[in-house]
């Protein structure tokens, strides 16, 4: 009797354990088996998370079990970064608390703030739309002294961290601290020294851009720039132009030469009728060129030309006649190349 008992006893024992090792790994137990990004969306719902970590975990029917026993019915929108070996009550502890991974975001060579906002929207979960509006905002321009043109200048080239669900003000708030940050004593001393303000720093500094590629140039050109406004010379910079044909024909209009009727726009971009900087920036420097202007060389050059045989350099001329001889070359290769537009 006793022994029947016993086993009895045992079998119950045995039972529980299976029992509460089986509870036990539902709600501790390794569920996650990859490392993996999560984007919860405002209308996902619980079963939605459970068809996400369809693919990566082990136990995705045990995590809506789990979220019942834990009462939690509603997931924080966010990017969230699971880890492998993670349970279901890690990641229901993480999806209540909203505890989200930071995006990292980043673009250059955007050449107007519509692609800006675009570019941005393809990584957070803003929309472009709302970006725009943000930017666009009347109180925002009018406290910081911006333009719908210039406000562009705070979106400085680089790499930054941003939960996935910041909103467009808070982006555009950071930005603007960030450009800020990017002003140093240094960067303002120098500008002081060429009289110029940050906002014409900047628009040199995207016309320099947009001139060459090549980053050892850069200074160079900026440098040349420089002689023709402090001599009071128009600045007769063709990526204005070009500015100018893409502002009247599209910004995927493609320009590949500059032709004399062009030089006729009216606009105040064209600076081949406006003497001076035009009023903001032309596209996005990245730091090279805004420091390329900051630190310009020092030289005698006053005109420039593409070099038919280094491609992608310029040739630079003191003189005039020396600058029609490579303009001429140019011209010549272009019109062999058949480059008419």
């Amino acid at each position: 009797m006793n022994k029947k008992i016993i086993y009895i006893v045992g079998t119950l024992f045995l039972i529980g354990g299976i029992f509460g090792y089986n509870y036990y790994q539902k709600i501790f137990g390794k569920a996650i088996t990859t490392n993996k990004e999560l984007f919860v969306n405002d209308t996902d719902s619980l079963v939605d998370i459970k068809d996400k970590i369809a693919e990566y975990s082990n136990k995705p029917n045990t995590f809506l079990w789990v979220a019942a026993k834990k009462s939690f019915s509603k997931p924080k929108t966010g990017r969230y970064l699971l880890k492998a070996g993670m349970s279901n009550n890690d990641l229901v502890n993480m999806l209540r608390s909203g505890n989200q991974t930071a995006v990292k975001v980043s673009f250059n060579n955007q050449d107007s703030l519509e692609k800006f906002a675009g570019r941005i929207a393809a990584q957070l979960e803003l929309d472009s739309i709302s970006i725009l509006t943000s930017f666009s905002d009347k109180n925002f321009l009018n406290e910081h002294q911006f333009s719908e043109k210039s406000v562009f200048q705070i979106c400085i080239p680089n790499s930054y961290q941003f939960y996935w669900t910041v909103s467009a003000d808070n982006f555009r708030d950071k930005l603007l601290s960030e450009y800020n940050r990017f002003w140093t004593s240094s960067r303002l001393e120098k500008a002081k020294a060429l009289k110029m303000s940050k906002n014409e720093i900047i628009t040199l500094a995207s016309i320099v851009q947009k001139e060459t590629t090549k980053k050892v140039e850069r200074p160079i050109v900026a440098g040349l720039y420089l002689n023709r406004l402090q001599n009071g010379w128009p600045l007769q910079a063709d990526p204005t132009i070009i500015y100018c044909i893409k502002e009247l024909k599209g910004q995927d209009y493609s320009v590949k030469r500059v032709l004399k009727v062009d030089l006729l726009i009216n606009s105040p971009y064209n600076t081949y009728q406006n003497r001076g900087l035009p009023p903001s920036q032309i596209a996005m420097p990245d730091i090279s060129a805004i420091d390329a202007v900051l630190n310009a060389q020092k030289h005698n050059y006053y005109y420039m030309c593409a070099d038919i045989e280094k491609i992608g350099y310029h040739q630079f001329a003191k003189t005039l006649a020396q600058h029609n001889r490579n303009a001429v070359k140019y011209q010549n290769w272009l019109n062999k190349k058949g480059v008419h537009r």
